[in-house]
């Protein structure tokens, strides 16, 4: 079905624009998320009310890195540290178990780019007990990882300097809970998690702003991710020994996350259970998550529970939905498979010339309203965002009370 050229009317009586959309000065036209979300190959599978326990799986993020001392070289005369380090052979801490290769070098390196990470995994510089290995491969305590000379900036130690300072106010005035080892964010719509083409202020840049002072002073890193347009909770490490155990959590499916939407039309059923494959689409320089078929090359399983919460004239539904796989997108494509697309969705809306209602803001609305998982050390983190403003804004609108009793809480377990 091919898009048209309206779109949702924006507050002040513009309209969003469903078809050509221009990236960087040059117009082009994307496929249809109706067609790259539609029901070619996959199956929205519904379960009738009556739940059970329920679990989520969430794919482990990368490390951030944390340094490892070495030889210091002043570069030319200027303030640029260098480390020069011969062949090196270090033991993976018990912190470290599990973690990959790669990630492993990205925490013990901060210095060292990516691609040369892999370059020298690839040709079998880097030896595990003595043999090759690959980036993915997972580590185990007490291996030996040689390491071959390295040659790396040494990375700026936390001070504070007014970027720094203002880094760490921003992050502290997000914090939803804190403890030693970690600490939940509300992460705000419009702020990216992590840098790319094109992204200079994110969340990750910002984290280094929070190492301590010490010798030992660890930089805090990333436990899984939000889409930049995706508010709500943010899980961080704040050490190494916890980000190893709930990457841990995340790969065995023991983390529990619920998030609430606001989606076009009501789901039928109310409850119910959505299975497909997705498959990364390329486009140019843009990228989506599109329906695939079972067996298709780098299809992935996806598995969503939803529930509706409240509707509003049988216009629009709060949906409560819980992932029980992590996938890119998961639920934004899940819901627009399902013929309710979320509101203010740019990727994936393709209700032709839907206007959104008076009063609202064009925005996603889609919240990462809560996170519970096990704590590092015992216990329980069980933390909720609260609606970011342009949502608490259509709340108020539609008359719906946050308050409200959740049916997704009864979501069965896969």
């Amino acid at each position: 079905m091919s898009r048209g050229r309206s779109g949702p009317r924006q507050p002040g009586g513009g309209r969003q624009n469903a078809g050509p959309r221009s990236f960087r000065g040059k117009s082009r036209s994307l496929p249809s998320p109706r067609a790259a979300v539609g029901r070619v190959g996959g199956r929205a599978e519904r379960s009738e009310p009556g739940w059970g326990e329920w679990r989520s799986l969430t794919e482990e993020p990368p490390p951030t890195p944390d340094p490892s001392p070495s030889r210091a070289l002043r570069a030319g005369g200027g303030e640029k540290q260098i480390h020069a380090s011969g062949v090196q052979t270090l033991t993976v801490s018990p912190d470290e178990s599990g973690m990959r290769v790669d990630r492993f070098f990205e925490a013990r390196f901060p210095g060292l780019s990516f691609s040369h990470i892999q370059r020298i995994i690839r040709k079998g510089e880097v030896r595990v007990d003595g043999k090759r290995t690959q980036p993915k491969n997972r580590l185990e305590a007490g291996q030996a990882v040689r390491i071959p000379p390295l040659k790396l900036e040494r990375p700026a130690p936390r001070d504070d300097a007014p970027q720094a300072q203002k880094d760490r106010a921003y992050i502290k005035s997000i914090v939803l809970f804190e403890d030693d080892d970690v600490i939940v964010l509300n992460k705000p719509m419009g702020l990216a998690v992590q840098g790319g083409s094109g992204t200079v202020r994110h969340l990750d840049g910002m984290l280094g702003a929070l190492r301590g002072s010490g010798a030992d002073a660890q930089r805090p890193r990333l436990v899984h991710r939000l889409d930049k347009d995706t508010a709500g909770c943010l899980l961080v490490a704040k050490t190494r020994f916890a980000a190893a155990a709930l990457a841990k959590t995340f790969r065995t499916r023991s983390a529990r996350k619920i998030y609430w939407a606001l989606v076009v039309g009501v789901p039928k059923p109310k409850q119910g259970r959505i299975s497909t494959y997705l498959a990364k689409q390329e486009v140019e320089e843009d990228s989506f998550m599109r329906i695939a078929r079972h067996g298709e090359k780098n299809a992935v399983h996806a598995v969503t529970y939803y529930a509706v919460v409240e509707t509003a004239a049988q216009k629009l539904a709060w949906i409560s939905l819980k992932p029980v796989t992590g996938r890119t997108h998961q639920l934004r494509a899940h819901m627009t498979h399902n013929g309710n697309p979320i509101v203010g969705d740019p990727k994936y809306f393709d209700k032709e010339n839907w206007e959104i209602p008076g009063g609202m803001q064009n925005k996603l609305h889609l919240l990462a309203r809560r996170i519970v998982v096990p704590h590092p050390r015992g216990g329980t983190i069980d933390v909720t965002a609260p609606l970011p403003d342009h949502m608490k804004q259509s709340w108020n609108l539609l008359g719906f009370d946050a308050k409200r009793y959740d049916p997704i809480e009864q979501a069965p377990e896969e």
